[in-house]
């Protein structure tokens, strides 16, 4: 595992990393903090409310698309972080004192999601390219992975002690703990080595810079299909906070604390997932595709539990494949796109990612209402099934992708080159 964390080894991305799994466990307490009053204190189970409020949070994501991803490829990244990450801050900080002092109302909570969403949608592209600064290129997409693997450290710890101090102290000091952990963030954006981050050339400023993202990326058939494949998976299949609530209230009859205990074993799976995106130097295609096809199955699997103790089995499973597949096409897109494209194209993905719940996660929070969480879940694993479709056909136009049976045994064959609409020519 040594060259896992090889990117631990510059100072900057230590302090960044460090700072950046305080913030992340904050995060994910207050998701869990936020899903559990939506659900438990302000509806009687209504699964529609969480999902009205992932929308409200991560609608901005695709609403704000070309200012986003223009911000991070024209603005200071270090400087926009700043500001971003303070105001995410105040916005939880302000949750916490309505949810404390009791007075907190259900619009108050889809307000306060859709103001959060706006700065994310500013914070995400960002952040994310950020980590080029951090790195040389040789190392980003362990650094990504690594990346991934904070982030998912926060979701294994974050709802664990969420769930606790729900029960001991109240939903409020969920949300006030999170708006003290963005301090951290702050902290470690100030400490950086200016003279040691590897600036890129900034974009150029013109009056199409806004959409030349949109066409870069069409006429990249390699990149049209991993983002339709993001959508799929995530717009349908990435819907947890209904899956893991739903299934715990009303299936299990668990409280908070089985119910952070739920996420947090999702958790460990996609903490897997991160470590093992880290090793590889660059993912592939095949990859995604067997990543979805395995997470539609293993949504599947947990659909059709009997108990609470296979469903949490099945959640580790489940998070090892989600988190390859989103970690490996953060990397992928990455690596695929020029610097100065980068930040667009990201937003982009991120917009994709994140901004396909408010599509998704009405109609998964209606169906598990309507129908119950099982058939929820079903929603999710086919949109993991669609997108490894999406990506089998990308292989066998693109790639020649051909299967045969050879002495009883299935093969496959393809070509390792793919014409590329930008340049006419072949790229390995």
């Amino acid at each position: 595992m040594k060259g896992t964390f090889r990117s631990l080894r510059g100072y900057n991305y230590r302090v960044w990393a460090g700072g950046a799994l305080v913030s992340n466990v904050g995060t994910w307490m207050q998701r869990i903090g936020q899903d559990w009053l939506v659900l438990t204190q302000l509806t009687r189970h209504n699964a529609s409310a969480v999902g009205t409020v992932m929308a409200l949070q991560f609608g901005p994501q695709v609403l704000l698309l070309p200012l986003t991803g223009y911000a991070a490829d024209h603005f200071n990244r270090r400087k926009l972080l700043l500001v971003t990450q303070a105001l995410m801050g105040l916005l939880a900080l302000g949750l916490g004192v309505l949810t404390v002092t009791g007075v907190v109302r259900l619009w108050e909570v889809y307000s306060f999601a859709g103001a959060l969403g706006c700065v994310t949608a500013f914070d995400s592209p960002a952040r994310q390219t950020f980590v080029s600064e951090l790195v040389s290129e040789d190392d980003l997409s362990n650094a990504v992975g690594l990346n991934s693997t904070s982030f998912n450290a926060g979701r294994m710890i974050g709802p664990a002690v969420a769930g606790l101090l729900i029960a001991a102290v109240g939903t409020g000091w969920v949300f006030v703990l999170n708006a003290a952990s963005f301090g951290a963030v702050l902290c470690a954006l100030s400490l950086l080595r200016r003279e040691e981050l590897h600036v890129k050339a900034w974009a150029h400023r013109s009056r199409g810079s806004l959409t030349e993202g949109f066409r870069y990326v069409w006429h990249r058939p390699d990149l049209r299909s991993v983002l339709l494949m993001l959508f799929l998976f995530g717009t349908f299949g990435l819907n947890f906070p209904i899956y893991i609530s739903t299934m715990s209230v009303t299936v299990f009859h668990a409280g908070a604390g089985r119910y952070g205990f739920l996420t947090s074993t999702l958790a460990i799976g996609t903490v897997m997932g991160a470590l093992l995106a880290a090793r590889r130097a660059r993912p592939s295609i095949p990859l995604l595709i067997t990543a979805a096809a395995v997470f539609g199955l293993g949504l599947t699997t947990a659909a059709l539990s009997p108990d609470y103790g296979v469903f949490a089995m099945a959640l580790v499973a489940i998070g090892v494949c989600a988190q390859t597949f989103t970690t490996s096409t953060n990397s992928l897109v990455q690596l695929s796109t020029e610097p100065a494209m980068r930040g667009r194209v990201v937003a982009i993905l991120l917009a994709i990612a994140v901004g396909g719940t408010p599509l998704g996660a009405p109609v998964v929070g209606w169906v598990a209402d309507t129908f119950g969480p099982r058939w929820s879940m079903s929603v999710g694993a086919a949109g993991g099934l669609a997108a490894a479709l999406v990506g089998v056909r990308y292989l066998v136009k693109y790639h020649a992708l051909r299967v045969r049976i050879d002495a009883g045994r299935v093969r496959f064959s393809m070509r390792h080159a793919v014409p590329t609409a930008l340049s006419g020519e072949e790229i390995t």
